[in-house]
């Protein structure tokens, strides 16, 4: 086994990686850059190594700066987390010249079927059923729409050497595939320095399941199930789980069965995910195969007990593989919900900042993950597990230059009805201010009629959300229990001012029992009667609710029971009241005595600034490209420029006719978020 391995990545897999290590007893070296002096991954390493600049193709990408690390270092492995160098086969040729182990699979396997063009084209010959599409490169922009017409839209256009959503666009007309193709082919360039770009059929209406395969030296592998990824923003994956609420045993069995095939006919040794759009009748057609490991893997150790990073670093080393097929079993479900630093509020644009205050839920081991890669039998209904798996800390920065994931929450349950409570829970109990993140909207999509049923598509998001999130509107019965428990806690702050003021000394009937709550546009007039073990809250339409909890003024979660049922909010102050944030609603609660109440209703509305005649930049980043002068007079829809952020480019389009008065940016400008980009008549 080895002694010492080099982690050639960053953030929360590189700090995934060094848990097992540490686990196994392998010390372990990190590389950063600028940017990451400070990251998380950095302190948790035995050793730390210098690489470059904050972009990728100056640093993290750059082959020679990792091998100088670790020559320096005297690392015996690498392992290369996902995304950077882990489908470079140029970087295992390095690593296996310089008797380096690549915790990963041989270079032949990462040629084959690392790149999607080559990778299709051996599916097709080993009789695997694959979308219709166009695997020889094109061109140009021409081509491209020629191609796409020939296979009839919608197209997928991707880059060959893509990863992580990055270099994809869906075209449903000529200009879209125009647009799409150069887009993809910046994108690519600057993500993976592979421009390539190849054009498939968009199936409608699919399904995006992926098996996980496992492979050694030895000739053995095996499948450890399968993943349901539908749930998918701009094609990167939101929400997974594991198993597939839509799979039946014939189907994940035909699945896991072809895909360890095509794993043996490539000489597969490591972990790999072999992808499939599944449609409505499960028929299944083969993606692509991801010869590294997966963002998503941890629900597939949850629901197995196999820690897929220790079987890498294992194999790698030339151990068989410790289990066969018929070990495997699925036991439990579990969701991943990934926490993005991006805006669901503004079309989930990215967010940068300093993360001023970041307190996950606790973590609480459970299931067969419990000792990692130890199955302790069925567990009752009810035990949950939940894991989070990050990269950041209160305090640091999200930088602008790497990929807007900061952390990957997950939960077990026995059932998927209790994974899915345990994720609502921990996603209530996730604390995290600074920045914008979809925190919101991960917890929305916990409580959609269409989640919890399991019917979903890859289109869910854009089906369910056309217009965006604009956030969560809570029915009567929640905004109830959210109002008797801020009338209980409203209570608790008074007596602690008025004791504070010297209004109050050991006779609490000085502070009122009567107030009026207003939230979401609704109003409550509650009495208050508290004992030592809390408050009961009386409305004025006879309803009544006993309040629970041991909240303080200043705490910023409030763990509540109301009629005996959990509340967790996230809890701020605002003049008279709380913003309160739970279940995906972001509230402004106010608690007023009756005659304030009244008062309140005479106040006039305070009305947003208007910035329809602007063009506002909704997210830090540069601008790559102006499409329009001073003077042009536009189109709604039409593009108007281009911003990058986090490796992403963002078309800005017109969201109405109108003339072009000044512009005030041009390409390479630098831009904070709602700086002007420009005005119109």
């Amino acid at each position: 086994m080895f002694d010492k391995i080099l982690i050639a990545n960053r953030g929360e897999i590189a700090c995934r990686v060094i848990k097992t290590a540490r686990k196994m007893g392998i010390k372990t070296v990190a590389v950063y850059s600028d940017a990451d002096k400070n990251a998380l991954h950095v302190q948790m390493a035995d050793e730390a190594i210098h690489i470059g600049p904050p972009p990728a193709n100056q640093s993290y990408i750059v082959i020679d700066k990792i091998m100088q690390a670790i020559k320096d270092t005297g690392a015996q492995a690498v392992h290369p987390g996902y995304g950077f160098l882990s489908e470079n086969p140029k970087f295992a040729q390095a690593l296996e010249a310089a008797g380096v182990e690549f915790v990963g699979p041989p270079v032949k396997s990462i040629e084959a079927m690392g790149d999607k063009i080559t990778s299709k084209k051996i599916a097709q010959e080993a009789g695997v059923n694959t979308v219709p599409g166009y695997m020889g490169l094109i061109e140009d922009a021409e081509e491209a729409v020629k191609i796409s017409q020939e296979i009839g839209y919608p197209v997928m256009i991707k880059a060959s050497a893509g990863g992580g959503g990055k270099g994809m666009r869906i075209a449903w007309t000529d200009e879209e595939a125009r647009e799409g193709f150069q887009s993809s082919k910046n994108e690519a360039a600057n993500s993976f320095g592979d421009d390539r770009i190849f054009i498939e059929k968009f199936v409608t209406q699919p399904r995006h399941i992926e098996i996980q395969v496992l492979c050694d030296k030895h000739g053995n592998g095996v499948y450890l199930h399968e993943r349901e990824c539908s749930i998918q923003r701009r094609n990167q994956k939101v929400v997974e789980e594991a198993p597939s609420p839509f799979l039946d045993e014939d189907t994940r069995k035909a699945m896991g069965e072809q895909s360890v095939a095509l794993a043996k006919a490539v000489g597969y040794a490591s972990a790999g995910t072999v992808e499939f759009i599944v449609d409505g009748d499960r028929n299944f057609y083969f993606l692509e195969m991801n010869t590294r490991l997966q963002v998503e893997h941890p629900v597939t150790e949850l629901i197995s007990g196999v820690d897929l990073v220790e079987q890498m670093i294992r194999v790698a080393a030339g151990e068989p593989l410790p289990f066969k097929q018929e070990d495997l079993k699925i036991h439990g479900w579990a969701i991943e919900n990934r926490l993005y630093a991006e805006d669901p509020y503004r079309g989930f644009l990215p967010s940068i900042g300093r993360l001023t205050r970041y307190r996950p839920p606790v973590e609480v081991a459970a299931g067969p993950m419990a000792e990692m890669g130890t199955w302790h039998g069925d567990a009752d209904t009810g035990v949950t597990a939940v894991r989070n798996d990050t990269g950041v800390y209160e305090g640091g920065e999200i930088s602008m230059y790497y990929d807007p994931m900061i952390a990957k929450l997950c939960t077990w349950g026995a059932t998927r009805a209790d994974a899915i409570e345990a994720m609502r829970n921990a996603l209530d109990r996730f604390e995290v201010e600074g920045i914008g993140h979809n925190l919101p909207f991960v917890a929305a999509v916990m409580d959609h009629p269409k989640f919890i049923s399991g019917d979903m598509t890859t289109a869910f998001i854009a089906e369910e959300y056309p217009e965006g999130f604009d956030g969560v509107t809570l029915d009567a019965k929640a905004l109830r229990h959210i109002a008797a428990a801020c009338a209980a806690m409203h209570r608790v702050a008074e007596i602690r001012r008025a004791r504070i003021s010297g209004r109050l000394d050991n006779h609490e009937r000085h502070v009122g029992e009567d107030w009026n709550i207003a939230l979401q546009g609704m109003n409550f007039d509650v009495s208050i009667s508290a004992d030592h073990a809390g408050s009961t809250v009386s409305f004025s339409d006879g309803h009544t609710l006993r309040v629970e909890g041991d909240w303080t003024p200043g705490d910023q979660l409030a763990d509540m029971r109301v009629d005996g049922a959990p509340l967790v909010m996230k809890v701020g102050k605002i003049t008279q009241g709380f913003r309160i944030r739970n279940r995906g609603a972001d509230l402004k609660v106010h608690v007023r005595t009756p005659r304030q109440a009244e008062l309140a209703q005479l106040m006039p509305e305070k009305l947003p600034p208007d910035t329809s005649k602007l063009l506002l930049c909704p997210m830090p980043g540069l601008i790559v490209k102006v499409n329009v002068a001073v003077g042009d007079e536009v189109q709604e829809g039409q593009a108007l420029c281009t911003v990058e952020a986090m490796k992403m480019e963002n078309i800005l389009r017109a969201e109405r006719k109108g003339v072009v008065s000044k512009v005030n940016a041009a390409p390479g400008d630098s831009l904070a978020v709602d700086d002007v980009i420009m005005e119109f008549e």
